[in-house]
């Protein structure tokens, strides 16, 4: 098991690069990117293998997808802080010919992004095909997907979710943000989506549930089914809270894609400790 401490300092750190990222630029989602830290944190500081250096095709490496690509400034601190790219860099998001454009993307060469994800609901076929390529090759490490619960109002999803029972890619692990909230209110308000337990389990998955901020807790549920081998992809079903970590941003959807204010920021880094050092930038 990991050092929870160190693992909780880190994740810290990544929420203060969430805050200040979004704000020097004055767009983004910080809602999903502030839940998440904790869950990507735990992928590459702890559950996977994988190297910095990076190659598009990752043979004998875990992988890791995001298919909610606007929470990228969670995924872009995580890749820095990890060293496949330097820390500075993160003051360029969304700046005009920066490789941190809002969504994820490839042309710009950026290590650490193997797809161009954001069109909501994509990420998990294209985690199927990586699944399955793994499997056609030999190669048994694990294929990880984030994705969110709005997210699976798209169609597109459910398609891979029949898919990937078919092919047995019991090397697949699909993790839903399930944060009850999207970018026009509650989940259950705009679609409601009933139980995913239920769904998936009746596609053919094997279904797991994990407090998507308590990282104790998730490291030991993902280490759990990394290396489940029985014919059956997992689910996971991740309870987190939009904005944790901030007060004044938890559990509202208005801070899906929403900027703060100098002094919402300042409030914001107040709340977070310092662990790492932040990225120099001018302003905050």
């Amino acid at each position: 098991m990991a050092d929870i401490q160190e693992l909780k300092k880190i994740a810290s750190q990544v929420r203060r690069d969430i805050i200040r990222e979004v704000y020097l630029c004055q767009s983004g989602h910080p809602g999903g990117a502030l839940g998440n830290a904790d869950l990507l944190v735990a992928l590459y500081f702890e559950v996977m293998k994988h190297d910095p250096s990076f190659n598009m095709e990752a043979e004998g490496e875990d992988v890791f997808f995001l298919s909610n690509g606007h929470i990228s400034p969670v995924w872009y601190s995580v890749l820095a802080r990890s060293g496949y790219f330097p820390v500075e860099e993160l003051k360029t998001f969304r700046a005009i010919d920066s490789r941190l454009q809002g969504h994820p993307t490839t042309h710009e060469g950026l290590p650490g992004v193997r797809v161009a994800s954001g069109s909501l609901g994509q990420g998990v076929s294209v985690a199927c095909g990586m699944a399955l390529s793994k499997k056609m090759n030999g190669d048994d490490r694990t294929v990880f997907v984030l994705t969110g619960d709005g997210e699976h109002q798209e169609g597109q999803i459910w398609e891979a979710a029949l898919f990937a029972p078919d092919k047995k890619l019991d090397n697949l692990v699909l993790i839903i943000d399930d944060n009850g909230q999207q970018i026009d209110g509650a989940t259950k308000d705009v679609m409601y989506m009933g139980s995913f337990e239920d769904k998936y389990k009746a596609f053919g998955w094997d279904v797991q549930h994990m407090d998507g901020n308590n990282i104790e807790e998730v490291v030991t549920t993902l280490k759990k089914v990394q290396t489940k081998r029985n014919g059956q992809p997992t689910c996971i079903v991740m309870k987190t809270e939009m904005g944790m970590g901030v007060d004044f941003m938890m559990g509202s959807h208005h801070w899906h894609g929403k900027a703060p204010s100098k002094e919402q920021a300042e409030t914001a880094l107040n709340q977070l400790e310092e662990t790492l050092g932040d990225f120099p930038a001018e302003g905050i």
